[in-house]
This record gives structure tokens, C-alpha cells and sequence, in this order.
């Protein structure tokens, strides 16, 4: 600090950042509706909204949020949406100093459509007892293994129907769809529609390494929920079930889990 008596000099007003991105600034144009266009097609749609968006811009902000001295090193466009977002940034707290605009190019833009059919899988791990209550009721899947379902119920979870009383428990809560993975076991499934827990069981294999295999069985359940959404979701659950076991027969996490290229086709 300065003397007292002394004048400020201009690099002792500033405190450097302590966390400096380099990266986009977008805006976002989102729109919602019920389900996305076809080819071609025109729907309408129920809400509009403009948003300032971009990963780099979006990374500052969260930092600057939680009380990170913030700078952005970043462009956008001499336009509305730049001046817009320039202000956005300084309304964050984010120095603006190595923010630019220029007149050769618009500021970047994402147009986003954000329809009601998507669906969202959750994986409360870790689980804790006072899980927010949200999270039932807004998961499309809720996806949990036999530990995780004993704290967050708190009912013995050590087999299929064990499993079944705690899925009901979780449904009671608001789910749509609760599925419990069991390990070797497989897994138990049952939904608003379907309310009778419904045992999906695996194939015995050899494991070698366990490690990762819930993650496995929740990313391949994932993957079938995206690019297969009218299978039936016990056949969903019977190939994740597949891949989960594959993955236990070789060593590591990631280094053993599947590619397409090596699973039978008609899992696909």
C-alpha cells in the first residue's frame, strides 16, 4: 500500500485476478417447446428468452460468484448483444479489461431449443440421508445402487425384494422411475405406471475387476435413454445390464468399459 501521504499510484488500485479465463461469451437464444421440430417444420413454441451464455464466460461468473477475483480474456461483436454482454459481466464483478469488441465480426450466438421431452437420469452418489427433495421429483430416472438406497431410505437393502420395498419408498416420494442396481444381482426397476418392483437380473460372469461398474451401467443407460427412447425400459436395463457386466470382466474403470465396436449388434 501506499505511504500515507503519498499519492495512489494507477497499478496499486487494482487487486490482480485471481482467476483469469480465456474463453467464449455467447448469447443464448432458447426457446421451449413441446418437442423439437422435424425437418422442414414449424411448431410453436411457449416461452422465449435471451441468455448469456459461452463455457469460458460461464466458468467466470461461477468463480466470480463464489467470490473469486475474476477477469475475462474474451471478444464479441460492437453490437447489442456485446455491449449487453459487456455489461452482463461487470454486473458480475468480472474485470473488463481484456474484453474487446469488434466491428468485423457479430457477437457468437447459440440458438437453443429446450423441449419437454428431454430427459434428465440422476445418480445421487454419494448419497446423504437429506437429499433435497427436488431431486425426486424432478429426475425422469432415478438411478441408484443398494448403498445408496439404504441411506437415502433407510431400509435394509440386500436383495431383489429388500430392493423393491426401497424402490417403492423413493416412489412414494415423487419419482417417475426408480431403478436400484444390485451388482451381480442386476437390478430392480418400477415406475409411476408400473408400481410392482420388477427384478432384471444379469448374466453370471467372471469378474475380474469390479471398479466402475455402476458408472457403466448408468452411462449405458444414458445412452439408451438418448438414442433409444421407445425401447421399453426393461429391455433398457437388460443391456445396461449387459455392458455393466462386460466392464467387470477386464481390469481398471474407464480402460474397461466397452466400445460399440466390440459389443454384439443386437444391442444397438
Amino acid at each position: 500500500m501506499a505511504a500515507s501521504g503519498e499519492p495512489r499510484k494507477p497499478w496499486q488500485e487494482e487487486v490482480a485476478a485471481a482467476v483469469v479465463v480465456v474463453g467464449s461469451c455467447m448469447t443464448d437464444l432458447v426457446s421451449l417447446t413441446s418437442r423439437l421440430p422435424k425437418t422442414g417444420e414449424t411448431i410453436h413454441g411457449h416461452k422465449f428468452f435471451v441468455g448469456f451464455g459461452g463455457k469460458g464466460a460461464n466458468q467466470c461468473v461461477q468463480a466470480a460468484r463464489l467470490g473469486a477475483k475474476a477477469s475475462i480474456v474474451c471478444k464479441v461483436g460492437k453490437d447489442s448483444f456485446g455491449n449487453d454482454y459487456i455489461e452482463n459481466l461487470k454486473q458480475n464483478h468480472i474485470s473488463t479489461e481484456f474484453t474487446y469488441q469488434t466491428g468485423d465480426a457479430a457477437t457468437g450466438t447459440a440458438s437453443i431449443i429446450v423441449n419437454s421431452e428431454v430427459k434428465t437420469l440422476f445418480n445421487p452418489a454419494p448419497a446423504i440421508a437429506d437429499l433435497d427433495p427436488r431431486f425426486y421429483t424432478l429426475s425422469s430416472v432415478f438411478c441408484c445402487n443398494e448403498s445408496e438406497a439404504e441411506i437415502l431410505t433407510g431400509l435394509a437393502v440386500n436383495n431383489p425384494t429388500e430392493a423393491g420395498k426401497a424402490a417403492s419408498a423413493l416412489l412414494e416420494r415423487g419419482c417417475q422411475v426408480v431403478v436400484i442396481t444390485l451388482g451381480a444381482s442386476g437390478c430392480v426397476a418400477l415406475s409411476q405406471e408400473e408400481p410392482v418392483p420388477k427384478h432384471i437380473p444379469t448374466e453370471a460372469v467372471k469378474a475380474v475387476d469390479t471398479t466402475g461398474a455402476g458408472d457403466s451401467f448408468v452411462g449405458a443407460l444414458a445412452f439408451y435413454l438418448a438414442y433409444y427412447p421407445n425401447l421399453p425400459l426393461e429391455e433398457m436395463l437388460k443391456r445396461s445390464n449387459f455392458i455393466a457386466a462386460v466392464s467387470v470382466q477386464a481390469t481398471g474403470t474407464q480402460s474397461s468399459y466397452p466400445y460399440k465396436k466390440d459389443l454384439p449388434l443386437a444391442l444397438f
